[in-house]
């Protein structure tokens, strides 16, 4: 009797589960209704609103993306979507100045609005119930550093060139520098090795409209393999070349003559490649990436890689995961200035390697100081002369003696004052401005201020003279940080005081890291490199132990 009630209990029960299911899988078919949000970004700045090209973030209430679509035959979006972490990730559309749609489901989104540097970003909440929605976003500039002089560079980018005629206009990037040929094995060159599909570009410059444009012809040498088994290098830059080579490395001092031959420069790319130390002395590069790309806007992610090369006498902050984002951003400055005091004057730069990285591009970027009228000749001649500063925020316009930084004066006295004005900017209160002397600072200029009640920028005046005795250098740098403990920072490239018949003289912690760095690289690719390329780093030790000698002792005060 139980038995005949249970069974068509349990029968019904199953009929009704599966007639639940069966519900449950035709509503996941039915779409989820969608509405529309038209969007279209403006500047303020003029009299009347004009459209503006810029990079927009949609995000749901519930954590879900969205990106729009232009909403001209005539424009361009281009999507962008890198993570290599929970709080490490970079989603946006760039977008051309025409409207924009997106199609999302009722709910509550946030649109963001940034362009580069010199613009406040906009930020919007939206609704979307029953209807598609229209929304404008007015974005202004805080500064314009084109109308001073200073024109904006990244000299490091692996995103394709169709992409960045939109990019450079909508990160208000005046000049892009797109490599076109990457090469990651060492028995292979940048021609028959190279990572980059498509046609090889011409060797010109691509103007997108009078101050924004692209520099197509450029290589990075960033050497994984070697003899086809797992052996990290490095990685060098060869920007601005007027052809190509399909040459490999290592040895690397005949790609640096070639490249210098061929009118290119080279781009140091990171301090702590294993064959940074090597290739300093022997390739010459002209410039050192001081914001590099692990400097992102989202989490710093890398604590870990490359903390073998850091020198203990450094003090580098660091917690149990490895590097800080502050002490990674130390490193490379405190790395930076060791080369210089060893006598390396390359100048700074920026590259992020947006296509490859979380990072917008242009989110780490070099200015440069032109007179008159901007070109890419000329911003290529002041880069190299170091007319310059690099930054991933803070704007900086200094001058050391009445001159552009990059200079250099001469002297037959024991000393030399080095005067130094300007002004430095930032949306937000700085955290410190320090002028250094050979690594070391030598003064805090910064005055404490509170936070601003209205949007509006603050200006720092600069009006210090310092004095540098004997062989030296001086520079500026600034750091901002924000609430959630995130660094942003600017550095002016270095000035340098000569003084008659004085080398420079780097502080012995310095030249023996590099000595110890080359040693342990001699061992490491016994057996695995050729006799001459080992001969490289034999000269580059000789060079190191030459200056070791020479060496001396830092100040006691400058050992924290």
């Amino acid at each position: 009797m139980l038995r005949r009630l249970f069974v068509p209990l349990i029968y019904a029960l199953l009929v009704c589960s599966n007639c639940l299911a069966a519900d449950d899988a035709k509503q996941a078919e039915t779409p989820v209704k969608t509405f529309t949000i038209q969007g279209q970004v403006i500047t303020t700045d003029t009299n009347e609103p004009q459209p503006l090209a810029a990079r927009v973030t949609v995000r749901a209430a519930n954590g879900t993306w969205y990106f729009p679509k232009s909403a001209s035959s005539d424009g361009s979006a281009i999507e962008y979507r890198k993570q290599v972490g929970p709080n490490s990730l970079e989603q946006h559309v760039t977008l051309s100045a025409h409207p924009f749609v997106v199609d999302v489901p009722p709910g509550k989104y946030t649109i963001i609005a940034e362009r580069g540097k010199e613009y406040y970003p906009f930020q919007r909440e939206v609704t979307v119930n029953t209807e598609s929605v229209s929304v404008k976003l007015p974005i202004q500039r805080w500064i314009n550093m084109a109308e001073k002089g200073w024109y904006s560079g990244d000299v490091h980018a692996h995103r394709p060139l169709s992409e960045m005629p939109n990019l450079v206009l909508a990160e208000d990037l005046n000049v892009g520098m797109p490599l076109s040929h990457w090469v990651t094995e060492a028995d292979k060159g940048p021609v028959s090795g190279n990572r980059i599909t498509g046609p090889q570009p011409k060797a010109q410059w691509i103007a997108v409209d009078p101050t924004h444009g692209i520099y197509p012809l450029n290589t990075e040498y960033e050497i994984f393999t070697v003899g086809g088994k797992p052996h990290t290098l490095g990685a060098v830059l060869l920007l601005g070349q007027s052809t190509t080579t399909d040459q490999g490395v290592p040895p690397v001092r005949r790609i640096a003559e070639w490249a210098h031959r061929d009118g290119a420069f080279l781009d140091l790319e990171k301090h702590s490649w294993a064959w940074t130390p090597m290739i300093v002395p022997l390739m010459k590069p002209d410039l050192f990436e001081l914001a590099n790309n692990h400097c992102w806007p989202s989490q710093f992610a890398f604590h870990s890689w490359t903390l073998d090369a850091a020198a203990k006498s450094m003090h580098l902050e660091t917690n149990d995961q490895g590097f800080t984002e502050r002490g990674w951003i130390d490193f490379g400055m405190k790395s930076y200035y060791a080369y210089l005091n060893c006598g390396f004057r390359m100048m700074p730069s920026a590259g992020t390697g947006s296509g490859v990285h979380p990072v917008p591009l242009g989110f780490g970027r070099v200015y440069v100081h032109l007179d008159g009228d901007f070109s890419y000749q000329k911003w290529c001649e002041g880069l190299l002369a170091g007319h310059s500063f690099v930054t991933t925020g803070p704007m900086m316009q200094t001058t050391f003696n009445g001159q552009q930084a990059g200079s250099t004066f001469k002297t037959e006295a024991d000393s030399h004052d080095v005067h130094i004005q300007g002004v430095v900017s930032n949306m937000m209160p700085l955290e410190r401005i320090e002028i250094l002397v050979n690594g070391a600072v030598v003064k805090d200029v910064h005055k404490l201020q509170i936070q601003p009640a209205s949007r509006r920028p603050v200006v720092e005046q600069i009006d210090e003279t310092i004095r540098v005795e004997g062989t030296g250098w001086v520079a500026v740098r600034c750091f901002e940080k924000l609430i959630d403990g995130r660094i942003r920072f600017a550095h002016t490239a270095p000035v340098f005081v000569d003084r008659q018949g004085h080398l420079s003289r780097p502080f012995k912690d310095e030249a023996r890291h590099f000595v110890e760095r080359i040693e342990r690289e001699i061992e490491r690719h016994k057996g695995v490199l050729t006799p001459e390329s080992l001969d490289e780093y034999h000269e580059a030790l000789a060079i190191y132990r030459e200056l070791f000698s020479r060496a001396v002792e830092r100040p006691a005060a400058e050992n924290n």
